[in-house]
């Protein structure tokens, strides 16, 4: 199989019930065998670039379309065969309910022999890294997991095209390196073209051969090979929002605190264990257990590990929203205020102002048909008046850049758009403890400086962080300490286990 060819001639898309394009003024030629990074800043359109080049992007009932955009000279609604994409939400992507058929599925709908399919699996399993027996059910999998599954599915269709969209942000450093080379070993193999969406461009820099940055107000902002673009246009790139190597955001300056000393304990967990229950069990299962914590207010702990860990469960678990399958977790008097000291117990009502929690898929938390209305929920539920609900609107809108999308749907918006007003539906409520998981997720340079200078002015008035987090440049930021939960031996029932979890001293505080 040989490469597919992309062109793009004054090609744009503009959502329904968006006054404004997502991409206009689109030309490209991308040759086949290509392997080419797109950047752009926080809505420039590389998501809707990527969802038309999979022929997934909608008719005309979702959208206008203008100009045109080819694969091999085919409209991608004919070319579905020959493409293979990524998306940015893991759990968009899982299909059936066992590993081993997940990725099976794409194969079977391009009829490739029965024969054929089940090496090509295995293979594809174990070039992500996906160690995991073919019945395991996807239910059980971690964000991370579902990342690399999805791109196994890919991977065994051997496409002409191979679209990766942040493929990368949910991975723990080890994943990020072992998930690129297994996609440089299949399309060198196979010769297909590779076009790849990341912020994060020290990640591909070394290995793709072109560099496309699409502007929000239309058409490219710089295209060439890499390390032309980089260096001649690095200075302007950054200042767009791009992340460049060479000149990273400005960070907050913040004092780590002295181990605690002087700020209120707000939360306490001893010998935790933290599980799910998978669909169709009836009993937990622990995914990290022997957890000892203590969340201070003015502080901010950073989690983080290996995928698999429990992490994102650990993080409900903290929020109220996981009842505990082990070990003590308790509020005190300074968060709980009254109430109960089980986070657990709490009413929805309750946490509003005690703890606010982001997601990993941001959409797993929005409930209205505007970003304004989604800002309006929580200050609504605490039965703040028309005008402080409104100030509280006004300013996060004004600060997470977030002010011209105030009327679009929350789903219509681009990944780090999303991320960005999952942070800020949280902050409207202004809860005591933060539970955020993977904040950052998505952000161009200057919407991360924001969102973190946003949250260490949070950090200084005595709120409360903890952020489940793959980003060493957030964690240097803003952790006051950081723990690092260890791969166990596996899923077990709920029982008291060996603690899996270290902590490290705070990393270094560096000013701006």
């Amino acid at each position: 199989m040989t490469g597919a060819r992309v062109t793009a001639a004054g090609w744009g898309w503009r959502h329904a019930g968006r006054s404004r394009p997502a991409v206009s003024g689109l030309d490209l030629d991308i040759q086949p065998g290509e392997r080419v990074l797109v950047l752009g800043p926080s809505g420039a359109g590389k998501s809707t670039l990527m969802h038309a080049l999979a022929g997934v992007l909608g008719d005309d009932e979702d959208g206008d379309e203008t100009g045109d955009l080819r694969i091999d000279g085919e409209r991608p609604s004919r070319a579905r065969g020959r493409v293979g994409l990524v998306l940015q939400d893991p759990d968009s992507q899982v299909v059936l309910a066992r590993v081993g058929d997940d990725v099976a599925f794409g194969c079977e709908n391009l009829a490739v022999p029965r024969a054929e399919i089940w090496p090509r699996v295995t293979e594809a399993l174990a070039a992500v890294g996906l160690d995991l027996p073919l019945r395991h059910p996807t239910s059980a999998l971690s964000g991370g997991q579902k990342q690399r599954l999805a791109l196994a599915g890919v991977l065994a269709m051997r496409p002409g095209l191979v679209l990766l969209d942040e493929p990368t942000a949910n991975l723990d450093p080890d994943g990020v390196v072992e998930v690129r080379d297994a996609v440089l070993r299949s399309v060198q193999a196979s010769g297909a073209t590779l076009i790849v969406i990341e912020h994060r461009v020290a990640v591909w820099e070394h290995v793709v051969d072109r560099v496309i940055v699409l502007d929000p107000a239309g058409g490219i902002l710089a295209d060439g090979p890499t390390e032309r673009v980089l260096s001649a246009e690095g200075e302007r790139l950054a200042a767009a929002g791009v992340w460049i190597p060479r000149y990273p955001p400005a960070r907050p300056h913040r004092v780590p605190s002295a181990g605690g000393a002087g700020r209120e304990l707000l939360l306490e967990a001893e010998r935790l264990a933290v599980g799910r229950v998978p669909f169709a069990r009836k009993q937990a299962v622990v995914v990290a257990d022997g957890l000892d914590l203590q969340v201070r207010a003015g502080e901010a702990t950073a989690i983080s590990g290996p995928n698999g860990t429990g992490k994102s469960t650990l993080a409900l678990t903290l929020a109220g929203l996981l009842t505990p399958a082990g070990g003590r977790l308790s509020a005190e008097d300074q968060l709980a205020a009254g109430l109960a000291a089980a986070p657990h117990r709490w009413r929805s009502r309750d946490l509003l102002e005690r703890i606010g929690t982001v997601f990993q898929d941001p959409e797993h938390q929005f409930l209205a048909g505007t970003v304004r209305e989604e800002l309006a929920v929580g200050p609504r539920a605490l039965g703040l008046a028309a005008a402080a609900q409104a100030e509280r609107v006004d300013g996060l809108l004004h600060r997470l850049r977030l002010e011209h999308l105030a009327d679009a749907n929350p789903f219509t918006l681009s990944g780090g758009e999303k991320r960005r007003l999952s942070v800020a539906t949280v902050l409207a409520t202004r809860p005591r403890l933060l539970v955020l998981d993977e904040p950052t997720f998505g952000q161009d340079s200057r919407t991360w400086a924001e969102l973190v200078r946003l949250l260490a002015e949070l950090l200084d008035t005595g709120t409360a962080v903890v952020a489940v987090t793959h980003d060493a440049d957030f964690v240097s930021a803003l952790a006051d300490s950081r723990l690092v939960l260890a791969a166990g031996e596996g899923q077990h029932p709920a029982r008291p286990a060996a603690g899996s979890i270290r902590t490290t001293r705070p990393p270094q505080k560096q000013p701006s």
